[in-house]
C-alpha cells in the first residue's frame, strides 16, 4: 500500500516588508508613535494543497519570485507557514544551501571534516567516506588548497558529495546543480536514479524541463503562489513553457495550463500526417510562416498508449539548420524513425519556436494519430526484433 512521504494542506505564507530603514534608535522610536505601518505585507504562497507518495521523483516549477524556493524552505523546516500544514514521514536531508558551515580559510580537506562533522559524522566516520567524497567530486588534486581558492563550481560539488553521505528517507533538491558542468550533473541525477530505486522519495525544484520530463513521476507548478498545474511531467513542463511564449500566453495560464493547442501563431503546422509501414514511422508536418521570422526550431513528440513521452526530437538537437521565413513562405519537414512500437494508439504533438527556445510559434497536441496493431503481443511499449543467440555450452 502505497503512503505519503508529504503532505500539504492549505498552506499560506506570507512577509513583513519594511518600508522605512531605521537609521538609530531615535527614529525608531518615533516611529513607534506613528499610526502608519512601517511595513507591508507580501504574500508568496496562497493555500497550496498537494501530497508525494513515498519513493516518487516529484518536481515543482514555477518562475523567478513565483514562491516554489519558499516552499522548499517550509518542507525543509527553514520557515514555518502562516496558514495550513505541513506533514512530513520520515528523515529529510535538505539540498538547499549546499556548503553552509564551510569556512573559506580551511583547506578542502579540513572542510570535509568540519562539514561531516555538522551532518553528525565522528572522525571515523568520515575518514572512512573521505576517498570516495573526494573522487565523486573529482577534487583529487584541490583537497590541500584553502576553499576559498575554490570556483563556486568546485565548492558545490564538495559540498554535494558530503551532503548525500547522510542517509535520508526524503531529499529536497533545489537548483544547487546548476553551477556544475554537464558531466557533473549528469552524475547527481544518475544518484538519485539510484537512490530511487531504493524506494527513497525526491522532490526537485528546477527551471529545466528536460529534468522533469527525464526524471519525474509527477509535477506541480506554482505561478503567483498558487498551484497553476499539476499532473503528468508532460503536462506541467508544456504548462511552464507556456509562461514564455509571450506576455499574452503567459496571461492566461492560470485558467488555461492545459490547452491542446497554443503559442504566439508567428508560424504554425497546416497539416501533420503519419505514415506507418512495417519498418518505419513518417511523420510529415507542413508549416507556413505568419509573420517574418528569424530560423526557426521544429519539433515533434509522439506519446504512448498511456500517454507516456516515447518519441521526440527537433532540428537543434539533430543539428539541422533552418533559414528565416518570411510571412506566407512555407516549409515541410519529415520525422523517420523505426516502427519498434508495441501495439497500442499514439498521438503525435509538433511544435516550433524561435532560435531561444523561450518564445513558441506553435505547440500543438494531438496533431496527428495513429494505430499500430501486431501480430506477437508485447507489455513492453517498444518491439524491436530482437537478435538471439542460443547454444549449449
Amino acid at each position: 500500500m502505497e503512503t505519503d512521504a508529504i503532505v500539504v494542506q492549505d498552506v499560506s505564507k506570507s512577509f513583513k516588508l519594511p518600508h522605512e530603514k531605521q537609521g538609530s534608535v531615535k527614529s525608531t522610536f518615533i516611529n513607534i508613535f506613528k499610526s502608519k505601518k512601517g511595513y507591508e505585507k507580501q504574500v508568496v504562497l496562497r493555500n497550496v494543497s498537494f501530497k508525494v507518495k513515498s519513493g516518487e521523483f516529484f518536481g515543482i516549477v514555477g518562475r523567478n519570485g513565483s514562491g516554489k524556493s519558499t516552499l522548499l524552505k517550509l518542507l525543509a523546516g527553514i520557515y514555518s507557514p502562516n496558514e495550513g500544514a505541513l506533514q512530513v514521514n520520515g528523515r529529510l536531508t535538505p539540498f538547499i544551501e549546499l556548503g553552509v558551515g564551510f569556512n573559506p580559510e580551511l583547506t578542502g580537506k579540513e572542510n570535509v571534516f568540519l562539514n561531516g562533522a555538522l551532518l553528525g559524522f565522528d572522525r571515523k566516520q568520515m575518514e572512512k567516506m573521505y576517498d570516495s567524497i573526494v573522487s565523486f567530486a573529482e577534487l583529487e588534486r584541490f583537497m590541500d588548497q584553502k576553499l576559498k581558492n575554490y570556483s563556486s563550481g568546485m565548492q558545490v560539488r564538495l559540498a554535494f558529495s558530503i551532503a548525500i553521505r547522510a542517509e535520508s528517507d526524503i531529499l529536497l533538491i533545489d537548483e544547487v546543480l546548476a553551477v556544475g558542468d554537464a558531466a557533473f550533473q549528469r552524475k547527481c541525477f544518475d544518484y538519485f536514479m539510484k537512490i530511487k530505486k531504493d524506494k527513497h522519495t525526491l522532490v526537485l525544484v528546477t527551471h529545466d524541463m528536460g529534468a522533469v520530463r527525464r526524471y519525474c513521476d509527477r509535477a506541480i507548478m506554482i505561478d503567483k503562489g498558487r498551484i497553476v498545474s499539476s499532473g503528468s511531467p508532460e503536462k506541467v513542463a508544456q504548462a511552464y513553457q507556456r509562461l514564455f511564449s509571450s506576455e499574452s500566453e503567459a496571461s492566461s495560464t492560470e485558467t488555461n495550463t492545459t490547452a491542446k493547442r497554443w503559442g504566439n501563431k508567428k508560424m504554425i503546422a497546416t497539416k501533420t500526417k503519419a505514415l506507418i509501414s512495417e519498418e518505419s514511422i513518417a511523420v510529415t508536418v507542413k508549416y507556413e510562416a505568419m509573420q517574418d521570422i528569424g530560423s526557426p526550431i521544429l519539433g515533434f513528440q509522439i506519446l504512448g498508449p498511456s500517454g507516456d513521452n516515447i518519441v521526440e526530437g527537433n532540428t537543434m538537437r539533430e543539428k539541422i539548420i533552418t533559414k528565416p521565413m518570411k510571412k506566407g513562405q512555407k516549409a515541410e519537414i519529415t520525422w523517420r524513425i523505426p516502427n519498434i512500437m508495441g501495439s497500442g494508439k499514439y498521438e503525435v504533438s509538433v511544435a516550433s519556436c524561435d532560435e531561444s527556445t523561450t518564445e513558441f510559434y506553435d505547440w500543438y497536441n494531438g496533431a496527428a494519430s495513429f494505430i499500430i496493431n501486431k501480430d506477437n503481443e508485447t507489455a513492453a511499449v517498444v518491439d524491436p526484433k530482437i537478435q538471439i543467440s542460443y547454444h549449449k555450452i
